[in-house]
């Protein structure tokens, strides 16, 4: 991503810390909507960047396994000002 080599032990390691975590959020999500109940709060909010960032990535594949975190991923990532943070950073 950054034009570095990339150490595939290092990614597999963090993705086995990933997919835990990931694990719980999938649990979270099926009991409400976002991630701090059911409405849209800074948790949420909070991981845009990193969701916008691990989408372009293989890693991607962890976030497809799970379909509560897919479905709160994109309803996330749809939001209208995200997509104007998305657009200013194109500028």
């Amino acid at each position: 991503m950054f034009g570095m080599t990339t150490d595939p032990a290092a990614v597999e390691a963090n993705e086995a810390k990933l997919s835990k975590v990931l694990d719980v959020y999938e649990t979270r999500l099926s009991k409400s909507k976002y991630l701090g109940g059911d409405q849209f709060t800074l948790v949420d909010l909070h991981h845009l960047p990193n969701i916008q960032v691990l989408n372009g990535t293989p890693t991607k594949k962890l976030f497809d396994s799970r379909p509560k975190l897919s479905a709160w991923i994109a309803d996330v990532t749809a939001r209208p000002a995200w997509s104007k943070v998305l657009a200013m950073q194109k500028q």
